[in-house]
């Protein structure tokens, strides 16, 4: 499906938030932006640089930032996309029509997109070594039963090992480890990373 489609069926089916997400997409066009579509979601972009994203929910839409902890946030909005592990990227939440307020959200996008012209950016996070992989046991003993899959998994950078043996051991619950373990074998076996769909 071309991006014209996938923006289509965004904005035009049916949806709790279908005139909310309209709206908000009004004034990213607005500010000049291009639009396409990214990880499943409407993307704004300046010369091809992430900008802003618009996402909606079932109980909650919004917009986020992809550098925006770099905003100034002078009405205390923002919120981090994912806490502990999104350094840069913050989200605006909304839960009804009357909390967009146009000339608010139209400063914080003015902002993101004059940082972007100004080149600001932010300091990657270098995580420290630590001094073994440890691959949790129910991984493991996935690798162990199929061949091809360990050998695939040892090839993969020690970065790559880590991610996915991160990605196992967070799991709180047993059949979500089972779960993502079915998801990450094939991506194993075709020598792929975890996130490298995102570099």
């Amino acid at each position: 499906m071309d991006t014209s489609k996938k923006l289509e069926r965004f904005f035009f089916e049916d949806h709790i938030f279908k005139k909310e997400v309209s709206l908000l997409r009004n004034l990213l066009l607005e500010s000049g932006l291009d639009e396409t579509y990214k990880w499943n979601f409407p993307t704004y972009t300046l010369k091809n640089k992430n900008i802003v994203a618009i996402g909606k929910f079932k109980k909650h839409f919004g917009i986020w930032f992809f550098k925006g902890s770099l905003l100034e946030d002078p009405y205390n909005v923002l919120e981090n996309a994912q806490e502990g592990k999104t350094k840069a990227m913050r989200q605006w939440k909304f839960y009804a029509m009357d909390e967009i307020q146009p000339n608010r959200i139209e400063q914080y996008i003015s902002e993101a997109i004059d940082n972007q012209r100004k080149g600001l950016d932010i300091d990657p996070v270098i995580k420290k070594k630590t001094s073994k992989l440890i691959v949790p046991e129910m991984l493991q003993n996935a690798l162990n039963s199929k061949p091809d899959a360990k050998k695939a998994f040892y090839s993969l950078s020690p970065a790559k090992q880590r991610e996915y043996a991160e990605y196992i051991e967070e799991a709180k619950m047993e059949k979500t480890k089972i779960s993502r373990l079915t998801k990450i074998l094939p991506m194993i076996l075709e020598g792929t990373g975890l996130n490298d769909k995102y570099r």
